[in-house]
């Protein structure tokens, strides 16, 4: 996973497409069931920042929590590799409010579509949209 990751090209100046696409290509070469796996890896990624504390820390202050825009701002902490991810991990507080990297969302399905002509149509094992993490959150968000 985080090998992967680390193929985004974050020069300045690139377009997403330009971002994303060394990934998509190292991706792609894999058999099906990798792109399954990255998939659900980058899910469970996803899932773990999605808690209360780190949903705090992302609005700073303001009252209504945007679901897209802290699941985009999760992507962010991923798609800036592992180190970061770790220390954001554990320390909520340090969750970003001003970053967000959405195309991260989309990576596996078009790596899928690339290698077999076809759209993926796959459920990742983890529930990473917010309030997904039902142990984080408990029944009542």
């Amino acid at each position: 996973g985080w090998a992967l990751i680390d193929l985004l090209n974050w020069q300045e100046n690139n377009t997403e497409e330009e971002i994303t696409a060394p990934l998509i290509a190292r991706l792609r070469e894999f058999p099906i069931g990798h792109i399954y796996r990255f998939n659900d890896w980058l899910a469970k990624k996803l899932y773990l920042l999605d808690t209360p504390a780190h949903a705090e820390a992302y609005l700073q202050g303001e009252e209504y929590l945007s679901v897209d825009d802290f699941l985009y701002a999760r992507c962010a902490v991923v798609a800036n590799g592992e180190e970061v991810y770790e220390t954001i991990l554990a320390n909520p507080e340090e969750m970003p409010s001003e970053v967000t990297f959405e195309p991260l969302l989309s990576l596996a399905y078009r790596a899928y579509e690339a290698k077999t002509g076809d759209k993926m149509v796959y459920t990742p094992l983890y529930n990473y949209e917010t309030y997904g993490n039902l142990p984080a959150w408990g029944d009542g968000e």
